[in-house]
């Protein structure tokens, strides 16, 4: 199964050992501002959801690991979008490594992946208008909001 490296970061699949540094993500009222903070219960199901979608459709969520730390500072991937057959670009970063551009590096090569790599024709990504800097990511990677 495909990682990718950028100059800051390595993104590889996520596994079941992963489960304390995302839930460290999923339970940060912070990090989780625009989104559904999440008990461990239910960070076990997004991860074993994660793990299957890579299995299933080749695509799919990527611990981000910061090169210099060796820390997971979070994950980057593409997803279903619940209900439909759309594919998103979804993102969550730990608040210590926000405002450096690495949300961005992460989904430039999430999206090169997705058309280049498995030949998906579109990729949504939403966003909360309130999030500035999830907004201000969707632009930087040359989608449209």
């Amino acid at each position: 199964m495909p990682e990718v490296e950028t100059a800051r970061l390595r993104l590889r699949h996520l596994t079941l050992e992963d489960i304390d540094d995302l839930f460290r993500l999923y339970s940060d009222p912070e990090v989780m501002r625009y989104l559904l903070l999440r008990t461990i219960e239910q960070t076990q199901t997004s991860l074993r959801k994660h793990i299957k979608q890579w299995l299933e459709y080749n695509f799919g969520m990527w611990a981000v690991i910061h090169k210099q730390s060796g820390k997971m500072i979070g994950r980057c991937g593409l997803g279903l979008l619940e209900n439909t057959r759309q594919v998103e670009l979804g993102y969550v970063l730990d608040k210590d490594f926000w405002h450096q551009g690495l949300a961005t590096e992460a989904s430039i090569e999430t999206l090169k992946y997705g058309f280049c790599q498995i030949k998906l024709s579109q990729i949504v990504a939403i966003a909360n208008p309130e999030n500035i800097a999830s907004v201000r990511v969707i632009q930087k990677v040359g989608m449209q909001y």
